[in-house]
């Protein structure tokens, strides 16, 4: 059950929120493991001249940037799938914006089972219940 919240410099485009809620979906699905029935995405827009790096406004650098977070239960990636995730989803957003700041930046959030979940129930009742665990 992954969580993705997406922030990204720029005024609001529904379009374009719609484009990358639809491939991160597909890519957080595809080498996380995940399921899209049950993967969440939430994109937000701040404005450029109000995202700073070194003090400097994305807007004065020229630059776009992006601060997306995944949230899965601990546990359930290797290292590997999640140096993959940062590889792919770096190059989405380079792709995609261009003019991309290096400080541009990804954290997978591992949560605890027991901390973690949807409808009301968690991530380690599902498991030590075998109602269809999903990560």
């Amino acid at each position: 059950m992954p969580g993705i919240t997406l922030q990204l410099s720029g005024h609001e485009d529904p379009q374009l929120a719609h484009r990358l809620a639809n491939a991160l979906t597909k890519l957080t699905c595809r080498i996380l493991d995940k399921r899209p029935e049950q993967t969440m995405v939430i994109v937000r827009f701040v404005p450029a001249e109000l995202w700073f790096i070194n003090g400097q406004s994305l807007q004065a650098l020229a630059r776009h940037s992006f601060r997306l977070e995944v949230t899965v239960t601990d546990e359930t990636n290797t290292r590997a799938q999640k140096a993959q995730y940062h590889q792919e989803v770096y190059a989405l957003l380079a792709e995609t914006l261009g003019e991309l700041h290096e400080h541009s930046n990804i954290h997978i959030i591992d949560c605890r089972a027991g901390a973690y979940g949807y409808g009301g129930v968690t991530q380690e009742f599902r498991y030590q219940h075998n109602e269809s665990f999903c990560s």
